[in-house]
């Protein structure tokens, strides 16, 4: 036991001595060994420390440059969508417009005064073929007014009726007629709507009238509600002969889709 602490003391007191030595020998740099020996070892930890931080922050500096980066996505995301949006309502607009020029493009080939008017509304029920638009009594309409769309006759204003809105009825409705004249023959007649292979018949015509198919079908004037000159349709099929004769007529609007239509306001109907 008592040689265990002496050699325990040796070895403490050589250690002493060696550290006492190193402290006064000096390097070739003029620097104590064990300053330099002491500032090699925590220069290597401060290295590795520097280097585990230089790691730590190349870390979160890309994460939060990814995290930028996803936000910058959902937000482009956003405005593509968002401009998406906004094309679509222009071609919507452009496409509105266009329909509107088209329809007051007829104004420049009547010598009545004409209303423009959007078509609001339809109507539910299939025993009136009807549409409602938004002029009125307030813009000066009235019952029997004649309505016209791009491609000809569309019907006529009834009742009842509001100042900022009015009810047309289709020419296709089964109550619906109009005086026309058959444009290659110079024939007279009727047409009507309401038939269910086509929608306008044609009736009333001469028996020797000489009707074919593809001939263009005007209105007469002599209703008292259609001026005359406006396209009705052409004709699509003549079969039969005699009294027993149908010819049926292919409109030429497209009864469908009806969005814009004119008003003549100022025809002198007797």
């Amino acid at each position: 036991m008592v040689r265990r602490q002496l050699a325990s003391l040796l070895i403490v007191t050589c250690l002493g001595h060696v550290l006492l030595i190193s402290a006064q020998v000096q390097s070739q740099s003029g620097i104590p060994v064990l300053e330099s020996a002491a500032f090699g070892l925590f220069a290597r930890i401060q290295g590795v420390l520097a280097g585990g931080a230089d790691a730590g922050r190349s870390v979160w500096t890309h994460y939060f440059a990814l995290h930028g980066v996803a936000r910058e996505n959902q937000a482009l995301r956003e405005q593509v969508l968002q401009l998406e949006g906004e094309v679509q309502e222009q071609r919507a607009l452009a496409g509105r417009a266009r329909t509107l020029e088209e329809a007051l493009g007829l104004k420049h080939l009547q010598q009545a005064p004409t209303l423009a008017a959007r078509v609001i509304a339809g109507n539910p029920s299939p025993d009136v073929l009807s549409v409602t638009i938004d002029r009125g009594t307030a813009d000066g309409l009235a019952p029997d007014m004649a309505v016209i769309g791009r491609g000809g006759v569309v019907g006529r204003v009834i009742g009842p009726m509001a100042p900022q809105a009015a009810r047309v009825q289709l020419l296709v409705d089964r109550n619906a007629g109009v005086a026309v004249t058959f444009e290659r023959s110079g024939s007279g007649g009727m047409v009507f709507g309401g038939a269910e292979a086509m929608p306008l018949r044609a009736e009333l015509f001469p028996l020797a009238a000489d009707i074919q198919p593809g001939e263009r079908v005007e209105t007469s004037g002599q209703d008292g509600i259609f001026p005359q000159g406006f396209l009705v349709g052409t004709v699509d099929r003549v079969s039969g002969t005699g009294a027993d004769r149908v010819v049926t007529v292919r409109p030429a609007v497209d009864f469908s889709h009806i969005d814009v239509v004119l008003v003549i306001v100022g025809a002198d109907r007797p």
